[in-house]
C-alpha cells in the first residue's frame, strides 16, 4: 500500500485555489506524454475544448469526470494530482496501470468554469440533463461513456460548507453516494459494488479525518447522470468534496479526494471490494445541513430587536473578482436560539476580541 505521506510529491502546485479553468490546467495536461493520451473530446456551447485523458492498459475501465458544475473545482485538482502520481513511473503506479485503464474528463463544463457558475453557458444544469442530453457537454459525456464502455464511473463534485456529518459538529469534508437506480432505492449488483468501494474509501479516510465522512442523499432522479449510469448497471460513485477547517481554498480537501481516488482505484485493480461489506457503507452517517460559515452568539449587541440568547448566521457567497474568488458574507438567518446550528467560526458579540474581528470584516455594518 502506498504511503500517503508522499502526497506533496505529486500535488500539482501550478493549479491551486477555487478558480480552475482550462487555462489553468492546460500547462499540466500538455506536459503529459506517453503513456498518457490527451485529446479534445468535443466543445462547449462557447466552443471551449473539453479535454479527455486516457492512461493504462488494464482490463478494468474507470471513467471519471469533474467540473460538471463549473464552480466545483476541488475534484479537478485531485484528478490532476492522480495523473501526476501515475506519471511518476513508480512500481506502484506501473502496477495500477497494468490492471486498470482510466478515462478522465478534468473539466466537463469549461464555460461554467470560466464564469465560475454551476450552469453551462445556456444556463442548464448538466447534472439534470442525463435524459434529454440537450447540451453539447452532455452529448460529449454520453458519447465518451459509450465509446469507452466503462466498468466503473466516478462522478466528481463539490458540496457547500453547510453540510455536516449526521447530527455531530463535524464538517462533511468528503461525502460519497452510490446513486439509486429506481424510486425504491433498491440494491442491485452494480450498486452494491459501488457501496463496497465507498466503504473501502471510508475505511482509509477515517484514519485521516475521523468522523468527517458523510453519505449523500440517495433520492432517485433519472435526470442526474449518476443515477442514469447506475440504471444501466455500471457501478457509479458520487464524490462530494466538502469543507475542512479553515480550508476555504479546498487544498486539504483536495488531498483527501486524491487519497479517496487512489484507494478506489487500488480496490478495483486488486478486486478487494468484498473486503468491505455493505453494512460498512450504511454505517456512514447521512449528511445534514447544520453548519453556517459565521455564527454570531449574543447577537442582540448588534441587533437590538433580538433577545439575549438569539443568534445570527452568515453564509459566504463566492464571488469571482479579477480571476480569483473572494468570500463575501451575507445574512442567512436571524433570531434563532443557541445550539440550532454549528459555526465554522463562532463569534461571541460580548467578547471584545471577537468584536474586533467582526469589525475588521465589516460585519456590523452589514447587520445594521
Amino acid at each position: 500500500m502506498w504511503d500517503y505521506t508522499n502526497y506533496l510529491n505529486y500535488k500539482v502546485t501550478t493549479v491551486e485555489g477555487r478558480y480552475v479553468t482550462n487555462t489553468h490546467i492546460e500547462g499540466f495536461l500538455n506536459s503529459l506524454d506517453d503513456p498518457f493520451h490527451l485529446e479534445v473530446l468535443g466543445r462547449s456551447v462557447e466552443e471551449r475544448p473539453i479535454y479527455g485523458i486516457s492512461v493504462g492498459h488494464g482490463a478494468k475501465r474507470v471513467f471519471m469526470w469533474s467540473q460538471m458544475h463549473g464552480n466545483e473545482s476541488t475534484t479537478t485538482k485531485a484528478a490532476l494530482d492522480l495523473l501526476s502520481f501515475l506519471k511518476n513511473e513508480s512500481s506502484l503506479a506501473s502496477e495500477l496501470l497494468g490492471k486498470v485503464t482510466l478515462k478522465i474528463i478534468p473539466i466537463l463544463n469549461p464555460d461554467g468554469a470560466n464564469a465560475y457558475t454551476r450552469f453551462n453557458a445556456n444556463q442548464i444544469d448538466l447534472n439534470r440533463d442525463a435524459q434529454k442530453k440537450s447540451q453539447p457537454e452532455s452529448q460529449v459525456l454520453r458519447k465518451t461513456f459509450e465509446d469507452f464502455s466503462p466498468n466503473y464511473c466516478f462522478n466528481l463534485h463539490d458540496q457547500r460548507t453547510i453540510f455536516n456529518v449526521g447530527k455531530k459538529e463535524r464538517p462533511a469534508t468528503v461525502s460519497f453516494l452510490a446513486p439509486s437506480f429506481d424510486e425504491g432505492r433498491n440494491n442491485s449488483s452494480s450498486r452494491s459494488v459501488a457501496m463496497n468501494i465507498i466503504a473501502a474509501m471510508d475505511y482509509e479516510l477515517q484514519k485521516l479525518i475521523p468522523g468527517q465522512v458523510g453519505r449523500f442523499d440517495d433520492s432517485f432522479n433519472p435526470n442526474c447522470v449518476g443515477d442514469a449510469f447506475q440504471m444501466e448497471g455500471i457501478p457509479t460513485i458520487l464524490f462530494e468534496a466538502g469543507h475542512y477547517h479553515e480550508d476555504y481554498q479546498r487544498e486539504k480537501t483536495r488531498e483527501y479526494i486524491f487519497k479517496s481516488l487512489y484507494k478506489a482505484i487500488d480496490t478495483i485493480a486488486h478486486e478487494r471490494m468484498n473486503n468491505y461489506p455493505l453494512e460498512d457503507y450504511y454505517k456512514i452517517p447521512e449528511n445534514n445541513k447544520l453548519y453556517v460559515d459565521i455564527l454570531l452568539e449574543n447577537a442582540y449587541v448588534l441587533d437590538k430587536s433580538l433577545r439575549e440568547n438569539d443568534c445570527i448566521s452568515l453564509i459566504y457567497k463566492e464571488i469571482l473578482t479579477k480571476n480569483r474568488i473572494i468570500f463575501v458574507p451575507f445574512i442567512a438567518e436571524k433570531g434563532f436560539r443557541t445550539g440550532q446550528y454549528f459555526g465554522h467560526k463562532t463569534v461571541d458579540c460580548l467578547n471584545k476580541e471577537d468584536m474586533q474581528w467582526l469589525s475588521s470584516q465589516k460585519i456590523p455594518e452589514l447587520i445594521k
